[in-house]
């Protein structure tokens, strides 16, 4: 579902979440044939020790100022994590008025620049609140092309084949990338460049779609990612996601192999060729999106 301005934002994250809580998992037996997937409303007011009532309101936007205390026991009651249960209290709480005003362009500080161009074996690039590349060293480029200033991470790893090809934990890249938009997005769906963003990625990618649909919440800033690179072979990278003090949400991602390894060795192998090879620029966006096409 594309993002909106949603008027009971709480309510519907509520069912979404209420329908993948397994009801064993969640001590609830099973009583035969189950109209609902997941945990029925009383069930999770059961949980939560709150009334089925209340809870009913909840879900239907009739009542829109939850205490803390009982969001946390609804977040007990449907297995949400620490980042899923910070999310659920964002939602509750009043919208702050939106600026009128343009939000001014991200840039980078010149110190963050010079910083990352200065790792000679170490990827590293930035990207701001909704996964547009701001900047990027040249061991980073030349390690994912569509990691450039000017692109945006989410989208090209949904849309663009190449992709797969170099990414061979592609559903594990996709699978992570999601939660983490809406972590970093936060309760402020409304915003006009997540609504451009979110919008052309469901036109462009049922996968996106449908895990978008799930409202999954994982602020992930550390993990291995794989690459099949077509000069030097496979490479397995551990990664790093630091946020950016006062830049409003911007982060500096790192890649870096194990000492000693295969990755290691290849990992120079491509700063040497990137040192001494002529450049290779990525083909730019298209400014407006491409026809629809469906994931295979």
């Amino acid at each position: 579902m594309p993002a909106t301005a949603d008027a009971n934002a709480l309510g519907r994250y509520l069912r979404v979440r209420r329908a993948l809580v397994r009801p064993d998992a969640a001590g609830v037996p099973g009583q035969g044939n189950r109209r609902v997937p997941g945990l029925r409303r009383e069930e999770v007011a059961f949980l939560a020790g709150v009334s089925s009532d209340y809870y009913v309101r909840l879900e239907q936007g009739r009542d829109r100022h939850p205490s803390d205390q009982v969001l946390l026991a609804i977040a007990r009651a449907l297995q949400l994590d620490e980042d899923a249960t910070a999310y659920l209290l964002q939602l509750a709480k009043p919208p702050s008025p939106r600026s009128k005003r343009t939000r001014r362009p991200e840039k980078v500080s010149d110190g963050i620049r010079t910083l990352i161009s200065s790792w000679p074996l170490t990827p590293a690039y930035v990207h701001g609140r909704y996964m547009d590349i701001l900047a990027a060293n040249n061991l980073a480029t030349a390690l994912c092309p569509f990691i450039t200033p000017g692109r945006n991470a989410v989208l090209d790893a949904f849309t663009e084949p190449e992709m797969r090809e170099l990414r061979p934990d592609w559903d594990v890249v996709t699978a992570r990338a999601v939660p983490h938009l809406r972590s970093i997005a936060g309760a402020d769906t409304g915003d006009p460049r997540l609504v451009e963003l979110v919008g052309e990625l469901s036109l462009r990618s049922e996968r996106f779609r449908t895990l978008w649909a799930r409202q999954d919440v994982k602020h992930k800033t550390t993990g291995t990612s794989l690459f099949n690179h077509p000069q030097v072979g496979p490479l397995a990278l551990n990664y790093e996601r630091l946020l950016i003090p006062g830049s409003d949400m911007q982060a500096l991602v790192t890649y870096h192999a194990q000492p000693g390894s295969d990755s290691e060795e290849r990992l120079r192998l491509l700063d040497s060729i990137t040192t001494t090879g002529p450049d290779t620029p990525v083909r730019p966006r298209p400014a407006r999106p491409h026809t629809p096409t469906p994931d295979h």
